[in-house]
C-alpha cells in the first residue's frame, strides 16, 4: 500500500481514502511512479497468461469493471513511445482508479496485486508477450474456421 500511495500528490490522503472511502478505491496520477498499459480482455487474459510463464516479474495488474479490460503497470514514461492498436496508453497527465490493494472494492481489482517492492512489468517482456497472445489467438481462430468450414 505504501508504494502505490506515493503515487499520490499527498500519500496520506490516498491512504486516508483508501481506509476510509466505501468504496475502496482511490484516484492517483500516472506517470510518476507508474504508467498503465490498459487491453482489452479478450488480448489481456491470454498475454498475462504468456507473461506469467516468460517471468516472474509481473508488476500490478487490475481488472476494470466487469473484466473488460486488463491494465498492466509499466515504468514511468513507457505510455508517451506506445503505440498499438487496442491499448490505451496512460502516462503523465492522466489518473487512475486503483483499490486498495488488500482489500476488494467495487468493480475495479487486483488480478496482480502490488508486491511493495515496487516491481512493475518490463515493457519489452510485456510487448512479446502481447504479441504471442495474438498469434494464439488467431491460430485458434483460424482453426475455428476450419472447423466450421469457413
Amino acid at each position: 500500500m505504501e508504494w502505490l500511495a506515493t503515487a499520490a500528490p499527498d500519500p496520506g490522503t490516498c491512504r486516508w481514502e483508501w481506509e476510509r472511502n466505501p468504496l475502496g478505491i482511490a484516484l492517483l496520477p500516472a506517470g510518476r511512479v507508474w504508467d498503465v498499459l490498459i487491453l482489452p480482455s479478450g488480448l489481456g487474459h491470454p498475454t498475462l497468461d504468456v507473461l506469467s510463464r516468460c517471468t516472474d516479474r509481473i508488476g500490478p495488474v487490475l481488472a476494470d469493471f466487469g473484466d473488460s479490460r486488463l491494465g498492466f503497470f509499466v515504468p514511468p514514461g513507457t505510455a508517451a513511445g506506445w503505440v498499438a492498436t487496442d491499448v490505451r496508453a496512460v502516462g503523465e497527465g492522466s489518473w487512475v482508479v486503483v483499490p486498495h490493494p488488500g482489500r476488494a472494492a467495487s468493480g475495479v481489482r487486483w488480478i496482480v496485486p502490488p508486491d511493495g517492492a515496487g516491481t512493475l512489468t518490463d515493457p519489452a517482456v510485456l510487448e512479446l508477450s502481447m504479441h504471442e497472445a495474438a498469434a494464439s489467438l488467431a491460430d485458434a481462430d483460424e482453426a475455428d474456421k476450419r472447423e466450421r468450414g469457413d
